[in-house]
């Protein structure tokens, strides 16, 4: 069954995009039809992410009728699509996020898999994303005021009747100082997907402009992306035979220099 599984986070600057496009690329690496959509209108930055920060015909034409859904999907080199929104000014006075739901249908046409990068907060953007998910993920970091933000957002699409798959927390360090998972899950009364530990690879994909799955396939951060994904679609994956071996890591240390 084609699924739409909206990223949201009620606060921006904790890996919501990152995840987007990690999770995509992590579901696409099992083999899967996957849609990434830049749902982010007043500020999108998956095709920035992804190397396509500008593109002829983007999710906003579509949103005005100019051009149909599969005219503005992109395939990366890796076989994930994409489907970015435009990076213009003049755009946002154009922009009606609460068109966007009326092509659910259409969307589905495209891929499998519809992961869709929601705007940051909890305003009409945002909500209108939110309002034509069959599924979402709440992505937070382990600190009280993201924590805060990502219940109110559980709050507003329990409201709005849209099932919470889980949350996903990034940038986890694993001291005493953050919060803990069991704590985590407690307060947001839902289910854990994954752990994303904090790690320079992904710092290192955003430079290189591509998804660290792609670009780190076996640091820490990409193997956890792969087991939140294999969780998903019901794989098996093996997350300790995919961490990178010491030979490897010495070699790609060398090719660096």
């Amino acid at each position: 069954m084609k699924r739409i599984i909206v990223i949201t986070s009620g606060k921006g600057g904790v890996g919501k995009t990152t995840t987007a496009i990690n999770l995509g690329a992590a579901i696409n690496y099992f083999g899967k039809d996957v849609l990434v959509i830049d749902g982010n209108l007043t500020t999108p930055n998956v095709g920035i992410h992804l190397n396509s920060p500008e593109v002829p015909i983007s999710l906003n034409h579509v949103l005005q009728g100019k051009a149909d859904a599969f005219e503005a999907v992109y395939e990366h080199e890796s076989g994930v699509k994409i489907m970015p929104s435009s990076l213009s000014i003049k755009e946002l006075a154009k922009i009606k996020p609460e068109k966007i739901k009326d092509f659910k249908d259409d969307f589905k046409k495209i891929s499998e898999y519809i992961i869709v990068d929601s705007a940051a907060g909890l305003g009409n953007e945002a909500i209108s994303v939110i309002g034509m998910a069959d599924d979402l993920i709440v992505v937070t970091n382990p600190e009280m005021p993201a924590l805060t933000d990502a219940l109110k957002a559980i709050k507003i699409a329990e409201q709005m009747k849209k099932p919470i798959m889980g949350v996903i927390v990034t940038r986890v360090k694993k001291n005493d100082i953050e919060m803990q998972p069991e704590t985590v899950k407690e307060m947001l009364e839902a289910p854990i997907l994954g752990m994303v530990p904090e790690d320079i690879s992904v710092q290192e994909s955003l430079s290189l402009k591509d998804a660290v799955v792609h670009t780190h396939p076996k640091s820490n951060a990409s193997r956890a992306y792969k087991e939140i994904a294999a969780k998903l679609l019901n794989v098996q994956y093996n997350s300790k035979k995919d961490k990178e071996h010491l030979w490897e890591k010495v070699f790609r240390k060398r090719k660096k220099k």
